[in-house]
């Protein structure tokens, strides 16, 4: 099994580092969803060691996130876990804090919606939750290149698109989760941070 490979992952590593370090301060264990290839969940787990940093994804994507867990071989990152955010039931308990990098986009809007009705049933009373990615604002693209990409995601997938940040609140508010701080981070992306 060969790694898979994000040069994004390596360019916004280190500016969401920045971020969610403080969020996830008083955290113990942090669930990644839609780890993607891993090199987030190896870069994270390597520079927050008081934190179980756990990676997960679809099924069919957990192998080549495995290969970048064993080559980083740290204490605090376990194997992935299977993870689709449709299922009724999660791989975990509870969850005090989560993590989820470039997913909303991608998924159709019915996903964004079971994703959050998740965080609704798995997050802990003062659970943080960030996530990451580009957003539009009152229904305006913040720039070109969010259009143009916006425009590439539907030609590829009519029901995903970059998602307003106005619904995304709506339904984290109904999750019981409230927005502490909206950043804005390179290449026209953001960082939200909530919590419960």
């Amino acid at each position: 099994m060969t790694k898979s490979f994000s040069q994004a992952c390596e360019n916004n590593k280190q500016p969401i580092l920045q971020k969610i370090q403080p969020a996830f301060n008083e955290s113990t264990c942090v669930w990644e969803i839609g780890s993607g290839t891993g090199q987030h969940a190896c870069y994270f787990a390597q520079h927050l060691p008081h934190l179980i940093w756990q990676a997960t994804d679809r099924e069919e994507n957990l192998p080549g996130i495995d290969c970048w867990i064993a080559e980083t071989d740290l204490v605090n990152l376990p194997k992935s876990q299977a993870l689709n955010v449709v299922d009724k039931q999660w791989p975990c308990q509870q969850m005090q804090a989560v993590f989820t990098a470039n997913t909303l986009h991608i998924m159709h809007w019915q996903e964004v919606e079971d994703f959050f009705a998740g965080l609704a049933k798995y997050l802990t009373d003062r659970a943080v939750v960030c996530i990451y990615g580009p957003f539009n604002y009152h229904g305006e693209y913040t720039s070109d290149s969010n259009a143009q990409f916006d425009q590439l995601l539907k030609a590829r997938d009519s029901l995903s698109g970059i998602r307003d940040f106005e619904a995304i609140v709506k339904l984290a508010n109904k999750a019981g989760l409230m927005i502490k701080d909206d950043f804005a981070m390179p290449a026209n992306n953001r960082l939200l941070v909530l919590q419960k």
